[in-house]
């Protein structure tokens, strides 16, 4: 019997380096990436399909009442959301799944998703996260003040989570989840089956000989 494969999220405070993160561990392990809806804008790099699924706030709540998604929510008066049957496919098929997503979506995932590895990331400091956020110079004076009042409420978040880490620095932070994960690989509850066959392996050798 195929072991299921692992849901591994990701989130933490807007400004936290998830996506950054997120793209150097594609780029070193075998993960599936689930990409969101969203009715936002795109900015500015971002590819339609890749990046997100851009969608009307019209469509968005016609796959909300179809029950399309793993998790959605608003955020900053934009919708996003999980497509839930490729996620839950590639699962059952034993690959691993990696999402990177807001802490609203990761805490209803965990509701319906309790197995998953749910990893809060951090940054170093709050004034590195202001600085982070000023440096993608995508926000209004408006909006900066907004999400960095957001990320002191949500970093309350965290011992919501399995696993917190601080990303100082890249290296450093993807070594730190790549150790997570490699852990979760080996825990008892997700290997029953293969230690089973392996003891009914072992009790088999010894009847033989």
């Amino acid at each position: 019997m195929k072991n299921k494969g692992l849901l591994i999220v990701l989130s933490g405070p807007s400004g936290a380096g998830k996506g950054t993160l997120c793209k150097e561990l594609l780029n070193r392990e075998n993960f599936w990436l689930s990409v969101s809806a969203t009715t936002r804008t795109p900015r500015k790099g971002e590819v339609p399909g890749k990046s997100y699924y851009y969608l009307s706030k019209d469509e968005f709540k016609n796959r909300i009442l179809n029950d399309d998604f793993l998790e959605y929510a608003e955020v900053y008066g934009n919708f996003y959301g999980t497509p839930k049957s490729s996620v839950i496919e590639r699962l059952e098929n034993g690959e691993d799944v990696i999402l990177e997503i807001d802490i609203q979506g990761a805490l209803k995932v965990k509701d319906n998703y309790p197995e998953g590895v749910f990893i809060f990331i951090l940054p170093p400091s709050m004034e590195e996260l202001k600085n982070r956020i000023i440096g993608r110079g995508s926000e209004t004076a408006e909006s900066l003040v907004t999400r960095f009042k957001a990320a002191y409420r949500e970093i309350n978040y965290v011992s919501k989570y399995n696993y917190a880490v601080i990303n100082d620095t890249i290296d450093e932070a993807v070594i730190k989840i790549e150790s997570i994960i490699a852990a979760e690989r080996c825990r008892v509850d997700r290997i029953k089956d293969k230690i089973l066959n392996s003891k009914e392996d072992l009790i088999h050798e010894q009847f033989n000989d």
